[in-house]
């Protein structure tokens, strides 16, 4: 298997899409690295995870079972289509995907006052961080040494 080492390394980005879906290739890289024991502070099947696991309909385990049978990203898809609960058209994956990109912390005071203690460490004077894959892709760069 092919595993990243997320302790070297970030997961891909959550705006990679694979299958027209966001967020699935960092779950990928994620699940593969959790089979690997190289997670590092990643973990998979997360809270941001999760929206992607409720509009397919595939449970978490099953899709790691894949990943540990060796799957590349293509058998992945292919798996997907095929055994996805919610079978979804392009369409609503691409509709689906662009609202996720943009999707930031709703209105309520204590989510909005999470999202903020997120992005705090990270940087204190970045206003353009707006959404979860904003902050996702700050983290991610941050971490791995680079300046916000």
């Amino acid at each position: 298997m092919n595993a990243p080492n997320l302790t070297q390394r970030p997961p891909r980005s959550p705006r990679v899409r694979l299958g027209g879906y966001v967020i699935l290739a960092r779950i990928l890289d994620k699940g593969r690295a959790d089979l690997a024991g190289t997670t590092g502070e990643y973990r998979y099947a997360n809270p941001i995870d999760q929206h992607w696991f409720r509009f397919t309909g595939i449970e978490p385990d099953a899709l790691k079972a894949q990943l540990a049978e060796g799957k590349g990203d293509g058998e992945v898809l292919t798996w997907i289509a095929e055994n996805a609960p919610l079978k979804r058209q392009p369409w609503e994956i691409q509709q689906w995907s662009a609202w996720q990109n943009e999707r930031g912390p709703d209105g309520d005071v204590e989510t909005l006052e999470f999202f903020a203690g997120r992005i705090a460490p990270l940087s204190r004077d970045r206003e353009d961080v707006r959404t979860w894959f904003d902050y996702l892709d700050l983290d991610d760069h941050v971490t791995f040494g680079g300046k916000a």
